[in-house]
């Protein structure tokens, strides 16, 4: 089975960490990996970093049209958000991997996806006066549910697992946070 796999990246490359942010990242490493082996990895410069406006919506296309089966990077913005699950690409929030380290956690099931209900309220709820909504987080305007849109609906026990799943990824992120800390004598 081959798959791609999308991460915003400073530098670019499988040693690269993974950005904190997707839509204003430096370059976009794109990896290809087939029957479990890395087959291919790409770096893409990201044109729309320093743009005025626009940026994340932009990247997020650009991404996209690579057709990745997931994207990881510290933080999507709700724009990015929008474009990228529209395309049925899944968002994989991590920080303090690199990309090898990432795409490997994800294969093996140690990193997820983030849940559609992570996505926040408003996304793709109500028709703001700025657009449909519709997935793509841009339903800013006053609908039938105000400028929040429909209230989340209730966590499904799935949810609930996703969410107790990042919990402790996260905890498991904190921790080597502290030890490296520790290590530099920053503690």
């Amino acid at each position: 089975m081959r798959l791609v796999f999308v991460a915003a990246t400073t530098r670019g490359g499988l040693s690269d960490e993974v950005s904190p942010v997707f839509g204003r990242a430096p370059t976009f490493t794109v990896v290809t990996v087939e029957d479990g082996e890395f087959k291919d990895v790409e770096v893409i410069p990201n044109p729309y970093q320093s743009a005025p406006s626009g940026a994340g919506i932009q990247a997020a296309q650009l991404v996209a049209s690579r057709g990745p089966k997931a994207v990881f990077a510290g933080n999507f913005g709700p724009n990015v958000t929008g474009v990228l699950a529209q395309a049925g690409v899944e968002l994989v929030p991590t920080s303090g991997m690199t990309v090898e380290q990432a795409v490997k956690a994800y294969l093996d099931g140690t990193l997820t996806p983030q849940s559609s209900a992570a996505f926040g309220p408003g996304m793709g709820t109500g028709w703001g006066m700025r657009g449909g909504g519709m997935g793509r987080g841009m339903g800013w305007g006053m609908g039938a549910f105000g400028p929040w849109g429909a209230p989340p609906p209730p966590p499904t026990p799935e949810d609930m697992q996703t969410l107790k799943d990042r919990l402790s990824r996260l905890e498991r992120e904190l921790s080597e946070v502290k030890r490296k800390l520790k290590e530099l004598g920053g503690e």
